[in-house]
């Protein structure tokens, strides 16, 4: 009975793929032919330039005359040009994109040392607030003072404190660094702002 059992399944698998066919058939694709193994891949001629609008005829010979008596110009004539054109055609001024507080990086762009010039300007809005020293008479004052604007435990407090010179915070504003060196210095400690 068991072995009848095993048997089944296999005739009606044999059975199924006679009349289906093998399992790899595309019934999707009747007229589907396999890929040529050594078959060399088609290249295909690209233009040199791709124009979405075609072959355009060549300039007419105004447009010719007209280029070169444009070419033929001085300098400061040909930088008149583009205005007066501009306010004919009253085309709109096109404004210049700026790139202020962007982050060039290795293209620099045109201002790419005048922006550099214009970071040591800037003046610093985050500060860093580090402990220097304390009296060992005022350590559990200056424990708690820390732990106050800290998220810290009392054993971290401690061991940051134990080890100055140390930073306290990072990143704050100026009016909060002040604040923080002068509750440190009430109770006994020596704080600075980087």
């Amino acid at each position: 009975m068991k072995l009848i059992a095993r048997l089944r399944p296999i005739q009606t698998c044999t059975a199924l793929r006679e009349i289906i066919g093998p399992l790899q058939s595309r019934s999707f694709q009747p007229d589907f032919v396999p890929r040529d193994p050594n078959a060399k891949p088609i290249r295909y001629k690209y233009p040199a330039a791709y124009d979405p609008y075609g072959p355009r005829p060549p300039p007419s010979d105004k447009i010719v005359q007209l280029a070169e008596r444009i070419a033929a110009l001085a300098p400061e004539e040909r930088r008149q040009i583009g205005p007066l054109l501009r306010e004919i055609l009253r085309h709109p001024n096109l404004k210049q994109i700026s790139v202020e507080g962007m982050d060039l990086g290795a293209m620099g762009g045109a201002g790419g040392g005048t922006a550099k010039a214009e970071e040591k300007k800037v003046e610093k809005t985050a500060f860093d607030v580090k402990l220097e020293k304390f009296d060992a008479a005022a350590k559990i004052k200056v424990i708690k003072e820390v732990r106050s604007f800290t998220s810290l435990g009392l054993k971290e407090a401690k061991e940051l404190v134990e080890k100055a010179p140390a930073i306290l915070k990072q990143g704050v504003t100026k009016e909060e660094a002040n604040e923080i060196i002068e509750k440190i210095k009430a109770v006994g400690g020596v704080a600075v702002m980087e």
